[in-house]
């Protein structure tokens, strides 16, 4: 599929990379942001250079690398404290269960690639777009949340978002 088609033969795709300056990261990507938004493009994709959460990251570590335990509730230390609020409790419980679920898509993805197999992806590319491709998974990259993959029938490679993937089938 060509850009001609989905847009028209007055569409045209750039890939820039823009040096913009300031204090932290965060402020330099709000200003890109800015740019990108006042600029009428139709649309558009950051690939790089987003350093948000880095900070987090850093601070949810132990010194071994290994992510650190989430903080026992008062409740449970001391039964005479003040208890925690159920919204709190619940936000808490949903945070890990999306980490479990990327957890068993990771592995799944990753055995994909160990065997070579043949899977179909459901892929939802927005504004109503949705492909059904017969490939084999060639690599995840983990921290930009990037899927690779050889589509079988058109002996192409393309590259998703994780966020695009409707499903796996095998």
């Amino acid at each position: 599929m060509t850009l001609f088609q989905e847009k028209g033969p007055n569409a045209h795709l750039f890939n820039v990379d823009i040096l913009i300056e300031d204090e932290t990261n965060a402020k330099a990507f709000e200003k890109l942001l800015h740019i990108l938004n006042e600029s009428g493009a139709a649309d558009f994709r950051i690939n790089s250079g987003v350093e948000l959460g880095k900070m987090i990251e850093k601070l949810t570590e132990s010194p071994t690398g290994q992510p650190v335990k989430a903080p026992v509730p008062a409740t449970e230390k001391d039964p005479q404290a003040k208890p925690v609020p159920s919204s709190v409790q619940s936000a808490s419980t949903a945070k890990r269960n999306t980490s479990q679920e990327q957890d068993e898509v990771t592995t799944r993805i990753l055995k994909y690639i160990q065997e070579n197999r043949l899977i179909r992806l459901n892929v939802n590319k927005g504004l109503g777009k949705q492909l059904s491709i017969p490939c084999r998974i060639i690599s995840l990259d983990q921290s930009n949340h990037i899927l690779t993959v050889y589509h079988v029938d058109e002996k192409q490679v393309y590259t998703f978002s994780l966020y695009e993937i409707d499903d796996f089938i095998e």
